[in-house]
């Protein structure tokens, strides 16, 4: 393929990396919902299982549908229904009720959860071979991105236009928009696939390599969410600061995590994947334990865009070494891989429920258990994933 003709396939299926990363925004919306509705601090831990949890419901029948329909079709139909959680809340947002925004977010995961499933495989079908983990990892920088951009979307929405939940519309729009541009788009169409069912998709989780790469996922995307989480609460509770402001924690993460990403995808063009996953869940392990000892909130900033940074590239190598260790089962094994994204459901309630063990402001525990987790991630690169597991 012509490098014009790739960069112009590639745009597309790149702008609706950053619908995915609308999902990143549960993280500064978690506190807004919670003053909106005036919820505990414990209830408010569940939002972002509003969301997650959709992961392990859709995730193997998106890949099932995928197999029938096509990737491209999937890509777009995630797409509409995106399109829809974000316009309903738009016809009553003068007096949005908590149900109508829960519907909202739900429609927001679910939507995520096809997406998620349909176009990482859709980027292989425009680049191939070794390039696929840097493309994905490109995919990566562009949804970290939006995470960056969200905080400052959100904040602009409450500050500027007068309610948070504006941000329902402008996602909205970004969506649609990013959904007629890959309507138009000619995308080379894959092979079709067997259709599995959803026991025969789980059947996959018998290879030891793949079970062990979905718990990595499910591990990344619930330390994903949880840092967002604790940002926002380390700068409330430790540093005062007010719930316009807290954004820049979110923010800075963010960017870091993009500025790895875009790194990253540079890096893994040359650089074996293996010994930068390594490198950077080490890193990550070291961050975020001296995120209980932070002295200021300079430090406390230091230290989010140094988790950022670590994590930027950590999901891609997963998704990437996991199609590769089945690739006559990409589209299933995708869907297994986006299951596990259900782990952004898990971990910030049982991180909220650790931290109420030590108190009601501090965040030891929620931190103890980002370290805990984060520990797995060292295992799964040292310990698990020798060179010549990965091979085999």
């Amino acid at each position: 393929m012509k490098k014009s003709t790739l960069i112009l396939s590639l745009l597309p299926v790149f702008l609706g990396f950053f619908v995915m990363g609308f999902v990143d925004v549960v993280g500064i919306a978690t506190n807004y919902f919670k003053d909106t509705y005036g919820l505990s601090e414990r209830l408010s831990g569940f939002l972002p299982s509003m969301i997650f949890i959709w992961f392990l419901v859709f995730a193997i029948p998106s890949a099932t549908l995928m197999n029938k329909i096509g990737r491209k079709n999937t890509v777009l139909l995630s797409m509409l229904v995106t399109i829809i959680g974000m316009f309903l809340p738009f016809t009553m947002i003068a007096n949005l009720t908590l149900s109508i925004c829960i519907v909202a977010f739900c429609l927001l995961g679910i939507g995520n959860t096809i997406l998620q499933v349909s176009l990482n495989p859709l980027v292989s079908n425009v680049v191939e071979g070794k390039y696929l983990a840097s493309s994905l990892t490109a995919g990566q920088v562009v949804k970290a991105l939006c995470a960056f951009c969200a905080p400052l979307i959100t904040t602009f929405a409450a500050t500027q236009l007068g309610n948070w939940m504006y941000i329902f519309p402008i996602f909205g729009g970004i969506t649609l928009l990013a959904a007629l541009w890959l309507l138009l788009t000619p995308i080379k169409k894959e092979e079709p696939s067997t259709s599995a069912s959803f026991i025969d998709s789980f059947k996959l989780l018998g290879n030891k390599i793949i079970l062990m790469l979905f718990i990595g996922i499910l591990v990344v995307v619930g330390i994903d969410v949880g840092v967002n989480m604790v940002s926002v609460k380390v700068l409330i509770n430790h540093f005062d600061y007010n719930a316009n402001d807290v954004y820049w924690g979110p923010m800075t993460y963010s960017l870091c995590r993009t500025i790895g990403a875009f790194i990253g995808a540079a890096l893994l063009a040359k650089m074996n994947e293996m010994k930068y996953f390594r490198i950077h869940v080490l890193l990550a392990l070291v961050v975020i334990g001296l995120l209980l000892v932070a002295p200021s909130d300079t430090m406390a900033y230091v230290l989010f865009g140094a988790i950022g940074y670590a994590f930027s590239s950590i999901f891609s190598i997963i998704f990437s070494v996991a199609m590769k260790a089945r690739p006559d089962k990409t589209n299933e094994v995708a869907g297994l891989m986006v299951t596990a994204i259900a782990g952004g459901a898990i971990f910030p309630p049982i991180m909220t429920f650790a931290n109420s063990l030590f108190s009601d402001t501090k965040q030891y525990g929620a931190i103890i258990v980002l370290m805990l987790i984060t520990c797995y991630l060292v295992y799964l690169a040292f310990a698990f994933l020798s060179k010549k597991k990965v091979e085999n």
